[in-house]
């Protein structure tokens, strides 16, 4: 089966993060008759490591993702997705097959000298994947020297490549801020305790947060993404109010700024107002910085193709941080086009044309290490 006729069967089936146990077997299944020196499955759950060459020398590390969203495709081709509500909305149907593209490619030219190492990794989405994979024994043995990832990114040039040192792709999290009091008849709501007002207090101050913890980064700030308080019920005033939000920041270091301002602020109103208070996230990503001499590694291996160094970070995150904050490590943006539908809309899909592309430019990485090696 050639790459894309394998993106787009992946694209027909996807799963979502955790549970990619079809799709894991499928890039098994493709695998196998390629002959890797080792294959690791069930990595993290779900997850697979392709090998090939040997541990004398480098080892590099190349990463995707398996997971797909919760989003309904809206597209009517013929590889549209055969699960209702999930979706290859992140193109992560493509890294895979650029990933396969590349392991065809080691199976007939295999390293000499040292190894490269292609990371199908589960549950980057939730930003549990990543965490779960460094965690899991079975991978203690893949030492690594180098370990890069790209992300197809709509509204850039198709080929381009943008990369930069420091923080690639910002960190983020959502959090919930729950109060709590007691409910009360509403033609007497002062016998009871509404969470109504800490919310109405607290809400103007999530949205002013850059300037309450001076940061100058345009990247950091926070996002209200609901407010339930109560329900339908005109006879009762309400006892329970949640604020739902996502964190996000050009730093770790900014990110514990953030959720240390909304803990101290919401613990200040429950205590004022007689309400009870909890705090918790989930989504939890830390920001992906890419290292100074993996940046210049790609920038030297792809020096004939259009690479753009730019100074401002994705404001999106990505788990590959994980990776990089233990590897030296860099994670790249790859256009899919001006006039693609952005990432996470319904009609987006993978362009095929940037499998052989990314494949292309993975294996020019690969190569300038190894070859340096032997």
């Amino acid at each position: 089966m050639n790459s894309i006729d394998f993106r787009r069967q992946l694209h027909q089936f996807p799963e979502l993060s955790m549970n990619e146990h079809d799709t894991a077997q499928r890039i098994i299944d493709y695998m196998i008759p390629l002959q890797p020196d080792q294959l690791i499955p069930s990595l993290a759950g779900t997850g697979v490591a392709v090998v090939f060459g040997s541990t004398d020398g480098k080892s590099v590390m190349l990463r995707c993702e398996l997971d797909a969203l919760p989003i309904i495709e809206l597209n009517e081709f013929p590889h549209k997705s055969q699960c209702h509500g999930v979706s290859h909305k992140c193109g992560h149907d493509g890294h895979m097959a650029i990933l396969a593209a590349v392991a065809k490619h080691y199976s007939l030219n295999r390293p000499t000298c040292g190894r490269v190492i292609l990371l199908f990794q589960p549950a980057e989405e939730t930003g549990e994947g990543a965490k779960a994979v460094l965690a899991d024994e079975a991978a203690s043995n893949l030492t690594v020297d180098y370990a890069f990832a790209l992300h197809n990114v709509p509204k850039f040039s198709m080929g381009e490549v943008i990369i930069k040192t420091g923080t690639m792709c910002c960190a983020s999290r959502g959090a919930t801020i729950r109060f709590e009091g007691k409910t009360a008849h509403a033609a007497q709501p002062e016998t009871g305790i509404s969470p109504v007002q800490a919310i109405y207090q607290l809400l103007p101050q999530i949205e002013q947060l850059p300037q309450l913890i001076n940061t100058q980064s345009p990247y950091t700030f926070a996002t209200i993404v609901g407010v339930n308080i109560g329900e339908k019920a005109f006879g009762t005033a309400p006892s329970l109010g949640e604020i739902y939000l996502t964190l996000r920041s050009e730093s770790d270091d900014e990110m514990c700024q953030l959720g240390d301002f909304i803990e101290s602020r919401a613990n200040q109103l429950a205590n004022a107002q007689g309400l009870s208070v909890d705090i918790s996230y989930e989504d939890v990503f830390s920001a992906t910085v890419n290292n100074d001499s993996a940046v210049s590694i790609v920038q030297h291996a792809l020096q004939e193709e259009p690479v753009t160094i730019t100074d401002k970070p994705f404001r999106w995150s990505e788990d590959f941080g994980q990776f990089t904050k233990r590897y030296g490590g860099a994670l790249f943006g790859l256009g899919a086009g001006l006039n693609t539908p952005d990432l996470h809309n319904g009609d987006y899909d993978f362009p095929d044309q940037l499998i052989d592309t990314g494949s292309r430019y993975f294996i020019k990485i690969v190569d300038s290490i190894l070859v340096q090696t032997q």
